[in-house]
């Protein structure tokens, strides 16, 4: 019997540039593709030799919806953790089985100080009540480990008063995370300026508010808020890293992360550059259970690797997750 391969997880960390990209990604879907039965076994269905992929466009992306279904796993023992999507009444959950946390606290932390600098300078304030109401939320588990290390903040379920008041009694700078509906409601009932703070949202109406185009509901939020600029936060359960939009919804990742477009017709074909596509996801710091993923989601790639993400594709499920439709 041959011997299961290794990869080093942090060479994964330290890619810089496209062609040490690529040579990860290879190494890594060569992996996954002998120790990830349902990728191996998608593989084999679609026909697909993996010692013949010789490039990154060549490698299939596994659709996000096989982790309802499937244990979507390869790590070298029992999983530290599983974590699971957001999903309305009558839906299935997906799971992400997650072998080593040290690795998503690692993927987060680094992305983290790449856009907003080390944790410990930053205060979060978290106002995500639909993630704390259920178990198994890797943004939660994110969130508390970034107040944890940070100067400050904590977990507001509905008490928008305490949070206000702790918020702008907050020296320094600081983030206020929350779920889109969860603003929303924050802004209509207690505008009013936060200096030195960054506004983010993590997408997600969850029939709690009716769907408004981003560029709208920003303007909203920053002019209840007064400042310039909403950050968005860009991830999933199935997926250790996440990409984060400073302003007007242009998303960018960590190193280790890609995103591409696929044609809507063809989904085994690249979408045109700039125009709108399947997004599918590349994330290295999925080594234990499949970095090459097909989502949902409607998105548009640029040259310089940056994205935007449109809302759902026509006819798909709605996730939790999802993101607003930007007309």
């Amino acid at each position: 019997m041959s011997s299961r391969p290794t990869i080093d997880v942090r060479t994964l960390f330290a890619v810089r540039g496209e062609s040490e990209f690529e040579e990860a990604a290879l190494n890594v879907f060569r992996f996954q593709a002998a120790c990830c039965a349902p990728y191996a076994t998608y593989l084999d269905l679609l026909g697909v030799a993996p010692d013949e992929v010789r490039h990154i466009g060549d490698i299939p992306f596994l659709p996000v919806e096989l982790f309802k279904t499937h244990r979507v796993y390869c790590g070298p023992g029992e999983p530290q953790k599983v974590f699971t999507s957001s999903s309305t009444t009558g839906q299935t959950p997906a799971r992400h089985f997650v072998a080593d946390l040290s690795i998503y606290e690692e993927a987060f932390t680094r992305a983290f100080e790449m856009f907003y600098g080390r944790p410990e300078d930053v205060s979060v304030f978290a106002l995500l009540p639909s993630y704390l109401e259920r178990e198994g939320s890797s943004l939660i588990y994110m969130a508390d480990r970034l107040i944890r290390q940070g100067r400050g903040g904590g977990f507001y379920l509905h008490d928008h008063e305490r949070l206000l008041h702790d918020l702008r009694a907050c020296p320094g700078p600081k983030i206020l995370l929350g779920v889109s509906y969860a603003l929303w409601d924050l802004a209509e009932t207690h505008p009013g300026a936060l200096p030195d703070t960054v506004v983010m949202e993590t997408g997600g109406m969850k029939g709690r508010r009716r769907e408004m185009p981003r560029e709208a509901f920003h303007a909203m939020l920053g002019e209840a808020f007064g400042v310039q600029a909403i950050h968005s936060e860009y991830g999933m359960a199935e997926l250790m890293s996440q990409a984060y939009s400073s302003g007007r919804g242009l998303f960018r990742t960590p190193p280790w992360m890609r995103v591409l477009t696929r044609d809507l017709h063809d989904p085994f074909a690249p979408a045109a550059p700039g125009r709108p596509g399947g997004v599918n996801i590349v994330d290295l710091a999925n080594l234990y259970s499949c970095s090459f993923l097909q989502t949902q989601d409607l998105g548009t790639v640029y040259e310089d690797g940056s994205f935007r993400i449109h809302g759902r594709i026509s006819g798909s499920e709605i996730r939790g997750c999802n993101l607003l439709v930007q007309e």
